[in-house]
């Protein structure tokens, strides 16, 4: 289920304090309990408690708390980078292919070795939660080149639901953008997020696929952005992704 009226702007105290590196969310709250903290020069003594980080002025033992700022990046992995930090093979990462000041920020979700296209990276935890979980049914487009021809019937049994390797695979949506005797393209849409669903539903009909590219997220799409290239995420653009 989706969550309702978006709430953005608006943080928890606790959540705040945390983010901004004062305390963990625990030890906020027993320093709100406690009357140490103020919102626009007036004790806050109660939870629950919420602000906008952007207008309210937060202090706690009279001293200003500021937030930490937060980052949010689109990025086009080209095939053949990994999404870890740091490769045990020594292959390229999607960090090589930021700003150096960057290398605190982690992928949200992952795009396999051979896969490519649209993936953002993050410092707010809240974000990846809300892209990752599946909960939330935040869907993912790919587009998929197979081996062989693939069959509007096999389509219509990935949005159905398939079984395997103990899991329920399933497509929200899927179109069959050509088929030949060498390769077909599909179009998928996904919800879910598990490991390799796209070449797992294919797999499990036998086929291969020889290109897999993430085209969209949410509302989010990957458009113009070239491979190994990146930009930040408009505000716009944040909140329909977390509301």
């Amino acid at each position: 289920m989706l969550p309702g009226p978006c709430l953005f702007q608006m943080v928890r105290l606790q959540k705040f304090l945390a983010d901004a590196g004062i305390a963990s969310r625990r030890v906020g709250e027993q320093m709100i309990l406690a009357g140490r903290v103020a919102v626009n020069g007036q004790t806050a003594g109660e939870l629950g408690f919420r602000i906008d980080p952007a207008r309210d002025r937060v202090a706690v033992d009279g001293k200003p708390v500021r937030a930490k700022r937060k980052v949010y990046v689109a990025l086009n992995k080209p095939r053949g980078v990994v999404c870890s930090r740091r490769d045990e093979f020594e292959r390229p990462t999607v960090y090589s292919l930021l700003p150096g000041e960057w290398s605190h920020l982690h992928t949200v979700g992952r795009l396999d070795y051979h896969s490519e296209g649209l993936i953002f990276l993050t410092n707010d935890g809240e974000f990846s939660l809300r892209l990752t979980h599946p909960r939330y049914g935040v869907r993912k487009r790919y587009v998929a080149t197979v081996e062989g021809r693939v069959a509007e019937e096999v389509l219509g049994q990935f949005t159905l639901g398939i079984w395997h390797q103990g899991e329920k695979l399933k497509a929200e949506r899927t179109r069959l953008v050509s088929s030949g005797s060498t390769q077909s393209v599909v179009e998928l849409e996904l919800a879910q997020g598990k490991n390799r669903e796209v070449r797992r539903l294919f797999e499990s009909q036998g086929m291969t696929v020889k290109r897999l590219q993430r085209i969209q997220i949410g509302k989010i799409k990957l458009g113009e952005l070239r491979p190994g290239k990146w930009r930040i995420l408009t505000e716009p653009e944040i909140k329909s992704l977390m509301c």
